[in-house]
Formats: structure tokens, sequence, C-alpha cells
């Protein structure tokens, strides 16, 4: 396989379906995407792989969102790092390549060493999607559950979707020879569609402690259906999902070749914040002008940050807040 090839597949998430189980998914590769999200921000490692986590869970589930469309996930907790936040934003056109942008909050006193989810304390999963200007937007939420933010996403498709859903997933530093260090994340979604849902793509009992569990909403063939694909999917290895020897359409085959698997068009995935200085504006013009000078800094400025990107703006207090609009209208 050429270097071309590889390379061709990372930043892309590559839609399937098998027909013979009524199962949907995806398989997602990572690499400029965790980059360019990373670079922003000096996390320190245990941050960055939930970073890293998020991102590549915000990927495989964002492919299923419309064009124009945008998908965000939020977990906010009571441990060290108190909220991850990811959104994931449609293509503007079919063919289009989709964007994704991250950030976490933390109390860097309180991190510990060890596994990265140790730092997630008890709190939610949420998913929000934003269908557009005129559309009301859909919103869910489900406790965490598990021992990673995988296990947290599968607990809230069961538990807001109904949806049987399994993550596999891998991520972590490179440490090839001559290429810079950096994150590669790679990952399969795999989601059982009995019923109409927001994640649908157009087309039992309670788990411990009250809560269902993916196993809990299927029965019969369907149960048996889903429990052989978990099993194939389980098979799969660290280096196969993160690639980049192994294309996912090969991997596709040498998972499920029993289940004849069909695929569609990959998407192509990058960073991209949609921060600007039209939008600070925008986000201050409730405020009034005594509000406004609140926020002055001693310079005489009006600054904000974006949390994503880090894009720094420095704005003339005269210029933002309603009244200024108001002024700016009656001089027109």
């Amino acid at each position: 396989m050429s270097l071309g090839n590889q390379i061709a597949w990372d930043d892309t998430v590559l839609p399937f379906q098998l027909d013979k189980s009524d199962t949907r998914g995806r398989i997602a590769r990572l690499d400029g995407v965790l980059s360019g999200v990373l670079k922003q921000h000096a996390y320190p490692p245990v941050v960055e792989a939930l970073v890293a986590e998020m991102a590549l869970l915000t990927a495989l589930i964002g492919e299923s969102i419309k064009v124009h469309w945008k998908l965000s996930l939020q977990v906010q907790t009571k441990g060290a790092v108190r909220m991850i936040a990811t959104d994931y934003y449609g293509p503007d056109k079919e063919g289009g390549q989709a964007r994704i942008r991250a950030y976490a909050s933390y109390d860097e006193d309180r991190l510990t060493d060890g596994d990265p989810y140790d730092q997630i304390g008890e709190g939610y999963f949420a998913v929000l999607i934003d269908q557009g200007q005129g559309m009301k937007p859909y919103q869910g939420i489900s406790p965490l559950t598990g021992g990673s933010l995988s296990a947290a996403a599968e607990g809230y498709f069961a538990q807001s979707e109904q949806l049987p859903t399994k993550f596999a997933l891998k991520f972590g530093k490179t440490i090839e020879p001559g290429v810079p260090e950096h994150w590669r994340a790679g990952g399969i979604m795999l989601q059982h569609m009995p019923k109409a849902s927001p994640f649908a793509s157009g087309e039992g009992g309670t788990g411990e402690g009250g809560l269902l569990t993916a196993n809990d909403l299927v029965d019969g063939e369907d149960e048996e259906n889903w429990n052989r694909v978990n099993i194939l999917m389980n098979t799969v290895e660290d280096l196969e999902l993160i690639g980049p020897s192994v294309p996912p359409t090969n991997l596709l085959v040498r998972l499920f070749h029993e289940e004849q698997p069909r695929i569609f068009d990959p998407q192509v995935v990058k960073f991209g914040c949609t921060c600007s200085e039209d939008r600070v504006r925008q986000s201050l013009s409730i405020y009034s002008a005594k509000d406004i000078q609140k926020m002055t800094t001693p310079e005489g400025r009006v600054t904000a940050d974006c949390q994503f990107c880090s894009a720094h703006y420095d704005l003339d207090p005269l210029s933002v807040g309603f009244e200024a609009q108001k002024d700016a209208g009656d001089d027109a």
C-alpha cells in the first residue's frame, strides 16, 4: 500500500451497513484533526487523552447528521476535568468537508497520574443537535456510566435514544521513527437501528442500577444478530483501528466479510473553528454601555478569547453593546 493511500484515509469517517444484522456503523481515523484541536492548548497528557477520545466519538457520531447541521457533545463532571465540549459542523454542501473543534476545562491541582478517566467524576453526558435556523434544537442527556467516555456514550444511546450502540476505540501518540510525535485515533461505531431517531439517518428490561444497556434493547433474532456483530468487532486489533497501514475498507472485510458489508462515501473531517470578530460583537450586543464599561480593561479595551481555538479579540468598548449598535444605526 502506498503512503498516498495511507494518508488518504486520515481524517475521514467511512459509513457502512451490515444488512444481514440490521446494523449500521462507521470507521473513523483522525490525525490532523487531533493536531489542530490539541495544539491550541497546553493540556496535561491525561486531559489530552480525554479530549482525543471525545473528538473521536464526535467524528463517529457526527457523521450521521445532515448537511448544515451542528452536533455538540458535552461532558460535565464534579471531577478534576470539569467539562469537555466538542462541536461537529456538517459540511456546507454534499461532498464537502465537516469540521470538528473541542476544548476542556479542568483543575490542574486535582489531576492525578494513571487512567485519564479517573479525572472524571459524577456527572452527565449531553448531546445537542442544531438543525438550522427556524428549527427547534434536539437535546438529550444521560448520567455518566462505565469506565470511559465511549462507555458513557453507549449509555447515552441506550437511555436517551433506545439505540443499541457499541464503540471500539484506540488513541495515543505515534512512535514512528522519523515522524514527529503527535496524537492519532481510530475507532468503530456499531448501531442497531430498530426505531426512528435523530441518529437513524432517515431509516426489555433494565441494566445495573436501573439504567438501560444495549443488550436490554434487543431480543430474539435481533439479539442474536447484535451479539454476533459485536463478537466480530471485538476481534479488532489496536493497530487496525489507528492505522495507517490497514485501510478501513480492508478492515471491514476482515471483520465482517460474512455480513456482506456495504460501504458509502467517506466523510472528510478537518479541525475548524467558527469564531470571528463579528460573532464576538454579536454576543456582546445584549449588553448596555454600563455593562460594557465593567468589562473594559485598565487599558481601555474589551477583550475576548475563544475557548476552542484560543483566538484573541481586542475591541474598542465604544463599538460594542446594543447602545453602540443603535448609535451606529442612527448615524446611518
